[in-house]
């Protein structure tokens, strides 16, 4: 088949493609990965180069395939293989890697906006699919995502960094058994600063080496309005997440667990904005979030802001004894609150702060459960389905909408707002007390305050006060040929 016949076969409503050219694996047989986005090695170490590197130390995978739409990242990792003696089939057009019959799985580490669709596309052709964070692009993305894994019985795992750890299991089993009472909060952070993208004047050129029509594929293809193509990408909201989706998903995914929740909140609100500089970004960088679950909520902090305002006027050099995360005050990660203690970092404290208990069971790596259960087609010991990466994401998405539909508010009325959610208002405060380390006047730029939106949790829709304008951004307008079906 070619692939421009493949192309419109695989994205056609309804379409089922080759599941029978799929290799039939037997339990002595090499699983053939392709992998599917490198990424930039100018500004940070691609992911795809990181899991090209741990699935070759697991024993029976090959990496028999790489694919890049920039053609420089593409030779880049090519040279590597052939300085390790190794053949690898190397392409810019992902349709290539899909159509080859001798492939078993592909692992996704493209931007945000392709990785619904290629996994959907994926999953047609027969194939399992390692789709890294976030999964999904926006709601309506990752509800079709599971609904192709089930209808083409794939392996679809979207890997989340708590599922790692086994101390995270045992400490949840540790609370669910009632020894430190209920639940009464679950508080996830995501202190991750972030200096200026920079501001451009107009349109900038496309690499040379880069195919701008796939690279854009589903997202407009606009002009580049910002110094740097790759990576900066997050900041865009056709494209990204921002750092809520970018790496607040990990520990956003920890809080759901903790919470043992397999569906989304019934309610959600967002305070936020972008600040300290006047850039190309469009996500905020500061931003607090109230999930609304029973019985415990959830509450989300993220600052894109050094400790204080000195780094602001620095480029942010340090001392070479200390770590660049203790100097700058980089946090990641969740706290369970309960009645009688609390659960941090695969630990249990009392209220004082004095260790009850470590745990320290441990998980294969969840790309090794990963081709595990590609050999044996036990769905139910996957590590994190495309389920739980949809509903994880979800909350990511669901905080994105309320504060891209909100309004700017003087302070004073944001308290007034909020002041019946208790542990919105505590977080509210300590959002101020950052912006004021950093020196920022708020009497000039007012925060942004998210709608208070109602979630139709079997729908998937927002229902109530400014759903009309919120369910405008649960999908994205595609472009075509490159449209996520309504029918997979």
């Amino acid at each position: 088949m070619k692939r421009r016949e493949f192309l419109k076969a695989s994205l056609s409503a309804g379409s089922v493609l080759a599941l029978s050219s799929a290799r039939i694996l037997g339990a002595n047989d090499d699983i053939r990965i392709g992998v599917i986005g490198i990424g930039s090695f100018v500004k940070i170490g691609g992911k795809g180069r990181g899991d090209i590197r741990d699935f070759r130390k697991i024993p029976g995978v090959r990496v028999v395939a790489l694919c890049d739409c920039d053609r420089n990242h593409l030779d880049y990792e090519v040279n590597q293989f052939s300085q390790w003696g190794e053949k690898v089939q190397a392409c810019t057009d992902f349709r290539e890697i899909l159509d080859d019959k001798q492939i078993d799985a592909v692992s996704i580490t493209t931007p945000n906006h392709w990785h619904s669709l290629m996994t959907i596309m994926a999953c047609q052709a027969g194939k399992d699919v390692f789709v890294q964070k976030p999964s999904s692009h926006n709601l309506f993305e990752g509800r079709k995502m599971v609904e192709a894994m089930r209808k083409y019985n794939r392996v679809v795992q979207a890997v989340h960094g708590p599922r790692n750890s086994g101390a995270n299991v045992e400490s949840f089993e540790y609370i669910r058994a009632g020894h430190l009472g209920k639940i009464t909060c679950v508080y996830g952070i995501n202190y991750k600063p972030r200096m200026s993208i920079g501001k451009v004047n107009g349109p900038q050129p496309i690499p040379p080496s880069c195919d701008y029509d796939l690279w854009c594929g589903p997202a407009p293809k606009k002009p580049l309005m910002r110094e740097h193509l790759h990576y900066d990408w997050h900041w865009d909201w056709d494209t990204g997440d921002g750092d809520l989706g970018n790496m607040g998903i990990h520990a956003m995914d920890g809080c759901r667990w903790a919470l043992g929740q397999n569906a989304l909140p019934k309610r959600v609100i967002s305070i936020g904005e972008r600040l300290g500089y006047d850039d190309d970004g469009q996500t905020p960088n500061t931003m607090i979030t109230l999930f609304d679950y029973e019985p415990a909520p959830i509450i989300f902090e993220v600052r894109g802001l050094p400790r204080n305002a000195s780094f602001r006027q620095s480029d942010w050099v340090k001392n070479k004894n200390q770590s660049m995360d203790d100097y700058l005050g980089v946090q990641t990660g969740f706290v369970v609150q309960c009645e009688g203690g609390y659960i941090k970092d695969g630990a249990a404290y009392d209220h004082q702060g004095k260790l009850i208990r470590k745990f320290t069971h441990t998980l294969p790596d969840c790309k090794q459960n990963f081709i595990d259960v590609v050999r044996s087609r036990k769905m139910s010991e996957l590590r994190t389905d495309a389920l739980e990466g949809h509903l994880s994401c979800g909350l990511v998405h669901m905080a994105n909408i309320s504060y891209r539909v909100g309004r700017h508010k003087p302070n004073e009325e944001i308290r007034e707002m909020i002041r019946d959610e208790k542990e919105l208002c505590e977080s509210f405060e300590r959002l101020n007390e950052h912006l004021g380390a950093n020196r920022l006047n708020l009497d000039r730029k007012s925060l942004t305050l998210g709608a208070m939106l109602t979630m139709d949790r079997d729908k998937e829709r927002f229902i109530g006060p400014m759903s009309e304008e919120a369910n405008k951004l649960i999908s994205g307008k595609y472009r075509k040929p490159f449209v996520v079906p309504d029918n997979v």
